[in-house]
């Protein structure tokens, strides 16, 4: 066999990390490898590296005798390898059905229907998947996405399959399916070659060869038989503990479970007919058993089986549906915090602050627990002699090694003496040796402490340290006793084919059609017309684009909230801003202190009388009650007109009269004070004394004669909103992909950065232009502004603005990692340069400097020119010609900077 893989002095960092450190390997073709060790040794990234997912830092490596580096190279890895990274359904897209997500990958490769729709029936056939074919996949089980993830990376016949950690929180039932199908494959295709990562020892020894990993380096690389062999050890386990570095092994010690009898033990935990109903979902049903004081109890089953639903029963933290659940006797009460003081619950995820050192985290959960003087400090003691962590008392928490952090998150766990443990997964992703440390410090709080330890774990080997397990699928308890016992009831070598055995009888309806031994034709058979490589569109594929956009429509179909938001968000806001925001003012509660009340004095009142602009009120009584009312908020404006008014004005001198306005609105009063003095100058004009006055201004308005805020508003609103939302909603969809895990897809299928870019863009520029409709609707229809000029002339600035504001959003999406950040940062990007540079507020010629400059250099101060003119100035299609095409530049620079920040590799 000729050598497919080769890594010479291969190293990655992420920042201080080191993740490999001088790999050196050779793989040949038609090999099946597994790569095995905990979490944190490099695997995902060393297969990324060889996937083309990663970008390649330090070292040589070649793949089909090409360089990896070269983008020739990698256009071809894109054709010939399949990439499924870590994590259940990692990429797929679990709005789409099975059927819309095999087709999305067909489209990729090129594929037309027929040859699409062959493809997918030949796969779906041979998964066993055909029933569920328009089932949701986020609705699947855990095996059944990794089934369906694994059809997507072979329907376009790939040479080199790379699958990270594909069973991983899966059922045993569903893992040996999984593993009869690759094993299909492999009989199938002589020259596939298949390299997996895995963390289930007993699942490396079927392959041809085995990688064992350890902080960054490969520890030894051979056949499963050679590597026991030399190791003069049984089983993959053993081996990969004695090819660790002394010093992570030498305190390591095999662990020996006594048998003992707990029958005549006070119940601890006790669970009768529990049930827990999610709406029309059953997620328990009708769970029943007893844990007495001191067992360790093993709570096995598949993801989403329920057994996380069920603890959370137990311990009150979530009220049952149906049933009850006691604790020493007691009927658990839900939020009852004297038995959550009973209760030490450690999660998968560690739950410890990494910014702080292991004793300031001690310390914050001593003083959480009301720990102090002599108790806390002997506890505080045991602790670190207990769990050996007084090497590490002044270390950041956040850097410490995972097995250390484990035995951390144990002391956290028990730092108020529990009665009861909760263990969700603990030992995920650390090596065995941390592993074995981890079970001596659980048997002797079991056995020496009395402490009763509920504990959840996909590893068999573990699961036979329990006293007794309980097997979980579906909702329901399928079986539960001691480890031996269950494999005795099932004929079985070990408990995990007993554990095969009961979810067989379990799931006989859900059976698949055919026995997967009996499968041929697992890959999809070339036909003459299907393309290769080679043939494949190298820069531009309107079908890869279409992937992308059919994909985006079907998922906006399937979120009604995104869809609502990205058709009617608009239009909501648009009602809000149109009728919230208002520059006129009108109605202003005033009223007058007559001290003379003579004709002349009720003259001059009868001015505010006569003003659509003023609402009057009852009359001050005195200067006391004027200030009273004014306080608290009755009038806005005071009138006070003093004594002498009359006699003033009969003999042609310009009496005074005393205005008061609340000031606590600066514009408001501005305005007000405006129509004040408006009044007052008609007023003295009436009775001849203007003469006086040399020189009259009187002011003229073109373009909003009627000078009502709401023509100037609403067509500014529009520039701001088909800015916002699409913005958001466009870098969000790329984030998403980020955050989800599916946009690997995107660095391992033969899609190109435009092609993606489009693909995305696409549709939030069609409903960018649905929300467009909808305002300039509510605009005429509902707001009464009149539309004097160029409706073409609009909408080509509509159609180039939200190209550009979408745009705009998949760029930001470039410098972002989450929804939250994205969300916050395009917010900032579009609301901020929107109504304080684009002329929204305040004319863009009237700034300086950096000001100017951010309004002369963003789409919004064009396209309000646009908006602006075609509804309030009556500016046809040549006269908007200029701000068409000044706007129309910001399309290519976008798109330019969008293909150049987006990575085509992770980094």
């Amino acid at each position: 066999m000729s050598v497919l893989i080769s890594a010479k002095h291969i190293s990655h960092s992420y920042g201080k990390t080191i993740a490999l450190e001088g790999i050196n390997i050779s793989l040949t073709a038609g090999k099946s490898v597994a790569f095995i060790g905990p979490d944190g040794v490099g695997k995902s990234t060393l297969l990324g590296l060889i996937a083309g997912a990663k970008k390649i830092q330090d070292g040589e490596l070649t793949i089909f005798d090409g360089d990896a580096r070269l983008k020739s190279v990698q256009r071809v890895l894109q054709q010939r390898v399949a990439y499924m990274a870590q994590g259940l359904g990692k990429n797929l897209y679990s709005e789409l059905s099975v059927r819309e997500n095999l087709e999305f990958f067909g489209r990729l490769y090129g594929h037309d229907k027929a040859e699409r729709d062959r493809r997918i029936v030949q796969l779906l056939e041979a998964t066993g998947m055909t029933p569920f074919i328009d089932r949701q996949a986020g609705k699947l089980s855990g095996g059944m996405k990794q089934k369906l993830g694994l059809c997507c990376s072979l329907i376009h016949d790939p040479e080199l399959l790379i699958l990270d950690e594909p069973t991983t929180g899966v059922d045993p039932l569903s893992r040996k399916q999984f593993w009869i199908l690759i094993d299909n494959i492999k009989k199938e295709r002589k020259d596939l070659t298949v390299l997996i990562a895995t963390s289930y020892m007993e699942e490396a020894e079927q392959f041809d060869e085995v990688i064992m990993m350890d902080n960054g380096k490969i520890i030894a690389h051979g056949s499963s038989l050679e590597l026991k062999k030399q190791c003069n050890v049984t089983d993959l386990e053993a081996a990969f503990i004695a090819y660790l570095p002394e010093e992570k092994r030498k305190n390591h010690a095999h662990i020996e479970i006594p048998k003992r009898d707990l029958s005549t033990r006070e119940i601890a935990i006790e669970a009768t007919n529990l049930t827990r109903r999610f709406g029309d979902f059953t997620a328990v049903d009708h769970v029943n058993f007893k844990i007495p004081t001191g067992e360790i109890f093993g709570f096995l089953g598949s993801n989403g089986c329920g057994k996380s639903t069920t603890m959370k029963m137990m311990t009150g933290l979530l009220p049952v549906s149906e049933g009850e659940s006691f604790l020493f006797g007691e009927k658990l009460i839900p939020g009852d915090m004297k038995n959550r003081w009973r209760i030490g619950y450690m999660s998968q995820a560690f739950s410890l602050y990494g910014e702080l050192t292991v004793e300031q985290n001690l310390q914050l959960h001593v003083n959480l627990f009301g720990l102090s003087g002599e108790k806390a400090e002997n506890r505080l003691k045991w602790l670190y002699d207990t769990f050996d962590l007084s090497t590490y008392k002044n270390s950041n928490s956040g850097g410490l090694p995972l097995g250390v952090r484990q035995r951390l998150s144990l002391a956290v766990a028990v730092i108020h003496e529990p009665e009861i443990l909760i263990l969700d997964e603990p030992t995920s992703g650390v090596d065995p040796v941390a592993r074995d440390n981890f079970w001596a410090l659980l048997i002797d709080l079991a056995y020496n402490h009395n402490v009763t330890i509920f504990i959840t774990t996909h590893f068999m080997n573990e699961a036979a340290r329990c006293d007794r397990v309980s097997l979980m699928h579906a909702g329901k308890v399928i079986a539960m006793g001691a480890p031996d016992d269950l494999r005795k009831q099932k004929n079985a070598q070990t408990l995990d084919e007993a554990f095969v055995g009961y979810l067989e009888e379990a799931a006989v309806s859900q059976a698949p059609p055919k026995k997967l031994e009996e499968t041929t034709q697992v890959i999809p058979q070339k036909t003459p017309d299907t393309p290769s490589p080679s043939e494949q569109p190298r820069f531009f594929s309107y079908k890869r684009v279409l992937a992308y956009l059919l994909r985006e429509f079907l998922e906006m179909k399937r979120d009604p909230i995104r869809l609502s938001i990205a058709t009617l968000g608009t239009s909501l806001l648009m009602l809000v801003f149109g009728f919230g925001i208002t520059m006129d003012v009108n109605n202003v509660r005033y009223a007058i202190l007559d001290w003379e009340k003579t004709s002349e004095s009720r003259a001059y009142a009868e001015e505010f009388m006569g003003s659509t602009y003023f609402s009057q009120q009852p009359p001050f009584i005195n200067q006391s009650d004027l200030v009273k009312q004014m306080l608290h908020g009755n009038a806005t404006l005071a009138v006070e007109i003093p004594p002498n008014f009359g006699r003033k004005l009969r003999r042609g001198d310009r009496p005074e009269v005393h205005a008061t306005i609340d000031g606590s609105v600066p514009f408001l009063a501005e305005t007000i004070g405006g129509y004040m003095q408006q009044i007052h100058k008609r007023f003295i004009n009436n009775y001849n004394l203007s003469p006086k006055s040399p020189v009259t201004v009187e002011s003229r308005y073109i373009y909003n004669q009627s000078f009502e805020s709401v023509n100037a508003i609403v067509p500014g609103v529009m520039g701001l909103l088909l800015i916002f939302i699409p913005a958001i909603l466009s870098a969000l969809s790329v984030v998403r992909e980020k955050e989800m895990g599916s946009i690997a897809n995107l660095y391992v299928t033969p899609v190109s950065r435009l092609e993606f870019i489009l693909g995305k863009q696409i549709p939030y520029i069609f409903f960018a232009l649905i929300s467009f409709v909808l305002m300039f609707l509510i605009a005429i229809l509902i707001f009464k502004v009149p539309f004097k000029g160029s409706f073409l002339g609009l909408c080509v600035g509509v159609v180039e603005y939200v190209i550009a504001t979408t745009s705009l959003g998949l760029l930001i999406s470039s410098f972002t990692q989450s929804q939250a950040a994205a969300l916050f940062g395009t917010a900032m990007l579009t609301m901020l340069p929107v109504t304080q540079f684009s002329g929204l507020l305040r004319p863009v010629a009237t700034l300086n400097g950096f000001a100017y400059w951010v309004g002369t250099l963003y789409p919004t101060t064009y396209f309000l020119k646009i908006s602006v003119g075609a509804f309030t100035k009556g500016l046809y299609f040549l006269s908007l010609m200029p701000f068409m095409m000044q706007l129309s530049l910001f399309i290519p620079a976008l798109l330019f900077l969008n293909v150049i920040f987006l990575n085509k590799q992770e980094k």
